[in-house]
């Protein structure tokens, strides 16, 4: 059986959560600051954090966090995830850092650990994960930046887009096939890049939805040269650690789509209850109701597949979670985006006004059926998964209506019935 209950001394941490994103998280979404001012701001509230004993909680201790498991992920982000673009940086599992620090964690020598990785977790060291290609989106397969071994270098030329944060970055991730001949997951290899490397050039940022062009960029990789100890793992490895990443990394974002689900959820129960039109309260017409209904229906399931996922990583491996994980990605998408969409609509044009937050939340739920696969792409691995249980029925009929079977059933029971009529 699923256990999804948490000790008294994990809820008190819980609690301390959902106090201090009260009391100091909420309160600066109200600010326009500057990015220099956000970071002078986050400053102490990333110490409290730390003191609190909840600094990176998805890393292992030895890399600086706490160890929990993904069931307490989960608990923790569904309150993380109200703030979506504040609380991730203060909790220290802001992307696309987070998920570099694990793969450095996951396939770094020693002394990539050192150069790297604590200086990117202790937040000196700012960096990028460069993947996506304008011909190769969802499927990475396709991916054509080259690196080419040359004595005790490896030169890299390529064109990628959507490089998260390349602008800002001080290094950079990159994923380049250097091993053509081999089987399409076996031909690609990671390797770290100086963001000031001579030849990377950020040709611009992109803005996405409107949400400014922070987060992504084009990057193009002209004769970049990087020394051997750059390489990230094995040799034609990448697709065996992007996967390692990425797994994760997808059901994190669900876990925080369930606290930005709720938050438009409360706003939407607290508008039906506060507004009156045509003589009533909108929470006695019958279509809000329905929305009411509907949306905590879903946001239940939501939580429990979530949930579900996070439970079997912990007890079989992230690998033996694919298809809970990819159920969870494409649904969770779908009922974060439906829940805001009518937040949205019970307010009216104050909805989609910046006067709340449910507009940049609504543009935030549109990305998440996109990012980290679109949501057709993770339907394809459910459906492939779960018909490897199964195989095709012998016969005209499946098994369950042969005519046969049914003719049997029939007979047998007859005989019982005339059995039972012999005993009266």
């Amino acid at each position: 059986m699923w256990d999804f209950s948490t000790e008294p001394e994990f809820q008190e941490k819980l609690d301390w959560i959902e106090r201090f994103m009260e009391d100091e998280v909420y309160p600066l979404e109200t600010l326009d600051l500057t990015p220099e001012q956000l970071l002078r701001a986050t400053a102490p509230l990333k110490q409290q954090v730390k003191d609190a004993g909840l600094w990176a909680c998805h890393l292992d201790p030895e890399l600086g966090g706490q160890g929990f498991g993904q069931m307490k992920l989960a608990l923790m982000n569904e309150i993380i995830g109200r703030s979506l673009i504040l609380a991730p940086p203060i909790f220290g599992s802001q992307a696309p850092d987070s998920g570099n620090a694990e793969i450095l964690a996951i396939a770094g020598t020693d002394e990539q650990k050192d150069r790297w990785l604590w200086p990117l977790l202790d937040g000196s060291l700012r960096s990028c994960y460069s993947m996506t290609e304008p011909g190769a989106g969802s499927d990475p397969t396709l991916i054509t930046t080259r690196a080419v071994r040359d004595g005790d270098e490896w030169v890299i030329n390529g064109h990628k887009w959507f490089s998260s944060r390349a602008a800002k970055a001080d290094i950079i991730i990159v994923m380049c096939v250097t091993n053509p001949e081999e089987p399409p997951l076996s031909r690609m290899s990671m390797f770290v890049v100086p963001a000031n490397a001579p030849g990377v050039n950020v040709v611009r940022e992109v803005g996405v939805l409107g949400l400014g062009e922070a987060h992504h960029a084009e990057v193009i990789y002209d004769n970049v040269r990087v020394p051997a100890d750059h390489l990230l793992g094995d040799e034609g490895g990448a697709f065996v650690i992007a996967q390692k990443r990425l797994g994760p990394g997808r059901i994190h974002h669900c876990m925080r789509w369930l606290g930005q689900g709720r938050r438009a959820f409360d706003m939407l129960c607290e508008r039906a209850l506060t507004r009156v039109t045509k003589g009533s309260l909108l929470s006695e017409k019958q279509t809000i109701q329905n929305w009411i209904a509907d949306s905590w229906a879903e946001m239940q399931a939501a939580r429990l597949m979530t949930l579900h996922a996070a439970w079997t990583i912990d007890q079989h491996g992230t690998s033996k979670a694919r298809t809970e994980i990819a159920g969870i990605k494409f649904f969770g998408a779908k009922v974060l985006h439906d829940v805001i969409d009518r937040a949205i609509q019970i307010h009216g044009s104050l909805g989609v006004s910046n006067d709340l937050p449910l507009e940049t939340m609504y543009r935030h739920a549109r990305i998440a059926r996109v990012v980290d696969g679109p949501d057709e792409v993770h339907r394809v691995t459910v459906a492939q998964r779960v018909l490897k249980g199964y195989k095709p029925h012998e016969g005209m009929w499946p098994r369950e209506h042969i005519p046969t079977r049914r003719a049997a059933a029939q007979q047998k029971f007859a005989a019982l019935l005339e059995e039972s009529t012999n005993d009266l």
